[in-house]
């Protein structure tokens, strides 16, 4: 069977090679490292931009980049399990706000632990104690 193309199709049934990419990176360690994203689905995806002032516009003016072609971005995703290439995504999520799940997390932790629950705990636990030595002594 042939590939049946439509003019609605959102992708096309061949990849075309996108070439110079300004793919975004983040500092690492060992040096700049190239960053993945998510699909809307939670598929991993590398991300490309036809021009820096599309990755601009998209991720924001502190985000650092380099210039990778297509295949090169897809042979540096590879061996990470990332076979799928976003180029020029029309926006993104804006960053977490770390602030605000910090003190989320803290306010709804069960790490927060009340003294009358500790106390239900202790007790729970002792009379779980006496059960079993009271089956063990007979």
């Amino acid at each position: 069977m042939s590939p049946v193309e439509y003019s609605e199709d959102p992708e096309p049934s061949e990849r075309f090679p996108a070439g110079l990419l300004h793919v975004p990176v983040r500092s690492g360690p060992a040096g700049c490292t190239a960053r993945f994203f998510r699909t809307p689905l939670g598929g991993r995806t590398a991300v490309g931009f036809t021009s820096a002032g599309k990755l601009t516009a998209t991720l924001g003016t502190d985000q650092a980049c380099i210039r990778l072609s297509e295949p090169a971005l897809r042979a540096l995703a590879a061996p990470l399990g990332v076979t799928v290439l976003t180029v020029d995504p029309p926006f993104s999520a804006p960053a977490a706000d770390r602030t605000a799940a910090t003190i989320r997390e803290r306010e709804n932790s069960w790490r927060r632990l009340d003294p009358q629950h500790l106390g239900a705990l202790r007790v729970t636990g002792a009379a779980a104690v006496v059960a079993c030595l009271n089956l063990l002594i007979g």
